[in-house]
């Protein structure tokens, strides 16, 4: 199933990245590195709020946690690490949980509006992949 779902990343056109998706394994597993970290902290937020939206949004992170698990070895060969694919994740993580909690509980409304937004555009980089809308 996860070679499955590589392979049709792969052969999809993807409009939210120029070029689409990079053509190494260490960039590539820098990008699911990214959305699995996005998603959890969706996925947190979530919980506060709306408990069927994050168990959505927890099915679509185990998809991205397969496309780190598939990516993985071919981005070994190139020197990066399990350690450094989680630092990217978890990084990734905490800017999006920034950016929610700015977008939630932010006491300015243009930042809270642009981070927001800012949010958004990241999580629907991430649902692009997956999903190609």
């Amino acid at each position: 199933m996860k070679t499955l779902i590589l392979c049709i990343l792969l052969l999809m056109p993807l409009g939210g990245h120029a070029g689409g998706l990079p053509a190494s394994a260490a960039e590539r597993l820098r990008v699911f590195a990214d959305c699995a970290g996005r998603l959890s902290a969706l996925e947190e937020q979530q919980r506060l709020f709306d408990g069927a939206a994050s168990e959505r949004t927890a099915r679509l992170k185990t998809v991205f946690d397969d496309l780190i698990t598939a990516t993985l070895p071919d981005a070994r060969q190139t020197g990066i690490s399990g350690r450094t694919a989680l630092h990217w994740q978890v990084s990734a993580k905490l800017a999006q949980a920034a950016l929610l909690q700015s977008a939630v509980f932010g006491d300015r409304p243009a930042r809270s509006a642009r981070d927001r937004a800012l949010a958004d555009r990241y999580l629907a980089s991430c649902h692009r992949l997956i999903l190609g809308v």
